[in-house]
């Protein structure tokens, strides 16, 4: 068995579970250094946080299909973890193109990624259905005999769409076409979030860390959610600190922001460290 095929059995075994295990999103191959050590089992890439990190906005930044795979592609290198990507829209309308998207993600080494039904257009900002499923439908054909779990993003509530009826009927469509992850961002409450998993017969994604309440693991394994991501929350966080730091020093003049700081030395071992090697 390869390499890449043990991390998809371990990604897709993650999902079958009976409660809801947590995908962290680092957004280079440091911070995917670092959530490795801490005993995560999977990880998955971030668009978001690799975005800030090269100076653009979220969504449609300006970032090449060969910029999102190259970052990946670094982060699958920085662990021994499998990992999913963030594959925006499939960068292009065409299905063709979001099953090409997929056989070159699977190409750089990561077991999973995700196509969503947004546009990029502020005028028609969702797919129609029977294109959005068709997208799903061919970059599934694309998989179909390698080691890839698809997860497909309904972003009806990204996009100031709040139509929950729509939401699932789009979720349960992408399960039909072949999409084994069923993924619809930013829902309201946990009562959607439950409306959902009941709803579909696939394993769902949730992501934490967006503005609204936040709920735990617990609660959302009781609702049914299989997976949590964090999507850019992580990335904002470190970008928090900074800025509080930077404010401290040039505001007050003072330095105590280094007493957060992770040390030097601890660092360096994470970063130097073998990524085959034991974890503790």
């Amino acid at each position: 068995m390869s390499d890449q095929q043990a991390k998809f059995n371990r990604l897709k075994g993650l999902h079958e579970g009976d409660r809801a295990f947590v995908i962290p999103n680092p957004w280079d191959a440091g911070s995917a250094r670092l959530l490795t050590s801490l005993g995560f089992e999977a990880l998955a890439t971030t668009s978001a946080g690799y975005a800030f990190s090269k100076g653009k906005r979220d969504s449609f930044a300006g970032l090449s299909r060969a910029e999102i795979l190259e970052n990946a592609a670094e982060i699958v290198g920085a662990t021994d973890l499998p990992v999913s990507a963030d594959l925006e829209d499939g960068f292009g309308a065409a299905p063709e193109t979001c099953a090409e998207t997929v056989r070159m993600a699977c190409g750089v080494g990561l077991v999973g990624g995700s196509i969503e039904d947004a546009t990029g257009d502020p005028n028609a900002p969702i797919y129609d259905l029977s294109h959005a499923v068709e997208r799903i439908r061919a970059a599934a054909e694309a998989i179909r005999d390698l080691p890839f779990l698809l997860t497909a993003r309904a972003e009806n509530y990204l996009w100031e769409r709040p139509d929950l009826d729509d939401t699932i009927r789009r979720l349960q469509a992408f399960s039909e076409a072949g999409a084994d992850v069923l993924y619809a961002p930013g829902l309201p409450d946990i009562d959607a979030i439950r409306a959902v998993c009941r709803a579909v017969d696939k394993p769902v994604n949730v992501v934490m860390g967006l503005q609204g309440r936040s709920y735990s693991v617990a609660e959302l394994s009781e609702a049914g959610v299989r997976r949590i991501s964090v999507g850019g929350s992580f990335a904002r966080a470190a970008l928090g600190a900074l800025m509080r730091a930077a404010q401290e020093v040039k505001s007050s003049g003072t330095f105590t922001y280094a007493v957060d700081a992770i040390p030097g030395a601890v660092i360096g071992q994470l970063m130097s460290q073998d990524k085959n090697a034991d974890r503790t």
